[in-house]
Parts: structure tokens; sequence; C-alpha cells
């Protein structure tokens, strides 16, 4: 099973999260987007944050967990890895989750290219042949 693909865009970069579970796929999706900047192999899960996002609807919820995570980036200097989500639905979507890393190290960590947002643009989620995905585009 894939866990993360890259997809074409003209000035950006497409995500897609799979998994045998939503959960699993919004792991997928966040280890998509930190692999986009960095070597995901060299970050070390040193130090984990928790976090927490609400949305209407899952979709949504998919990008809001990514954002979240590019703040905690931001706020924190720090690069992820590895991570754990718990959603559940009562009045729209709560995604609980940690995030584990290590400050940014430009040596060990290979930086790659900036993402500054996940976007609604083409935001899409699915299940194909048993495994869900989630997907949309990473401005660069």
């Amino acid at each position: 099973m894939k866990t993360f693909e890259f997809l074409d865009h003209e000035a950006d970069i497409g995500i897609r999260g799979w998994g045998k579970t939503i959960e699993e796929a919004f792991v997928h999706g966040a280890q998509a987007m930190f692999s986009v900047m960095v070597d995901l192999d060299s970050v070390a899960p040193r130090k984990a944050l928790t976090i927490k996002v609400d949305a209407e609807d899952i979709d949504s919820l998919f990008v809001e967990w990514l954002n979240e995570l590019l703040a905690q980036r931001d706020i924190s200097e720090m690069v992820f890895s590895h991570f754990s989500v718990d959603i559940s639905e009562k009045d729209g979507y709560t995604l609980s989750g940690t995030a584990k890393g290590e400050q940014l190290d430009l040596e060990k960590h290979d930086p790659r290219t900036e993402v500054k947002a996940a976007t609604y643009y083409g935001l899409k989620s699915g299940k194909d042949q048993g495994y869900y995905y989630f997907q949309c585009v990473l401005d660069i």
C-alpha cells in the first residue's frame, strides 16, 4: 500500500495521503507535507507536541490539521516526522493528535522546499480499493 504521493500542479505541489483508516490517511498526509520540506528519515521523534483542531466537515479538518502543523513548525522551529491522530464527530469534527520531531537542523535535515500553507484548492477525499485518501494543494 502506498502511504502518500505527490500530485502534479502548475506552481505549487499537491499531496495525497492514503490509509486503511481516515486517521491513517491524515497521518500520511502530514508525512507527505513534511517530506516536501525535509528528509523525513533524518528527523528523530525527540519531542512531542499536542495538536487540536476543529472543522465543520472532514475535508476541512484535513486542511486545518496540516495548517496547524505548519503553525507549530514556525512557532517551535521544529520539523516533524511521526504523527498520531484521533478524530471524533459531534457537532462537526475534532482532531486531537501528536506531532513528534526535533529542532530544525539545516545540516542534518536536508531542507528542501518551504511550505507556506495547505490550501482548499484541489481538496478531495474518498475511498478507493478499500483505502481512504485525502488530498490538497500546498502553497510553496
